[in-house]
């Protein structure tokens, strides 16, 4: 996909970063020139402009892109006012992050596709990992359902998920396991990469996977205290 991120702070940042890893062709916006500077060579392309002067989007491909993030995320009336051009200009999907109540209540009167919390999914998250120790990662589907990242029990080392028999003995479902692998990211440090595989009853499970697991939440936390 062609995406437009507008605001390359750490989320706005990070996202551009790993949907272009993931293979997007990705434009990186922001109004600090020392933040355009960083990326220049990791997105397919950045501008450094002022995103509430809706002159200056004659540089940007509105029109062409299949997706307009908003990630600002230091100036409300800056993140409104800038989302209000790019759904008056943009032709795909808008995304735009949200900085509080008001702000959430502004984006859904304009009909935003998606508003993101980023602080608070992921204090929700660390909170869970918190409490799970064994927890990597986690997606609430609601109240009572999520798909989670958990490390591998050591009793599951060297045995398949057929011998295992996981769904009938844990009242869970493997969707994947993860083998990480290290490479180095693009300022030199070292990164995992999760390596997917889709597991049958012959699949082995190997000492440090992570198990990504589906069920209810009351069953994936028994799973996770299991040695």
């Amino acid at each position: 996909m062609k995406i437009i991120i507008i605001g390359l702070g750490n989320f706005g940042l990070a996202l551009a970063l790993n949907l272009t890893e993931t293979g997007n062709e990705v434009i990186g916006v922001d109004r600090q020139m020392e933040k355009v500077n960083l990326v220049k060579d990791q997105l397919a392309h950045v501008v450094c402009m002022d995103a509430t002067n809706e002159l200056a989007y004659q540089a940007l491909p509105t029109k062409q892109a299949d997706l307009t993030v908003v990630a600002i995320g230091e100036n409300e009336g800056a993140a409104i006012i800038t989302t209000a051009i790019v759904k008056k200009l943009c032709a795909g999907k808008v995304i735009s992050r949200s900085l509080s109540p008001i702000h959430d209540t502004v984006l859904q009167a304009m009909g935003i596709d998606f508003i993101v919390h980023p602080e608070q999914e992921a204090a929700q998250k660390l909170t869970y990992k918190i409490n799970l120790k064994n927890v990597i990662d986690n997606y609430k589907i609601d109240e009572h359902y999520s798909i989670t990242e958990i490390k591998t029990p050591e009793s599951f080392v060297g045995k398949t998920i057929g011998e295992l028999n996981i769904r009938l003995n844990h009242h869970v479902n493997v969707i994947t396991l993860l083998r990480i692998r290290e490479k180095i990211n693009f300022i030199g440090a070292p990164a995992k990469v999760k390596v997917i595989g889709v597991p049958t009853t012959n699949t082995r499970i190997e000492k440090d996977d992570i198990m990504v697991v589906f069920g209810l939440n009351e069953k994936i936390a028994d799973l996770n205290n299991k040695k």
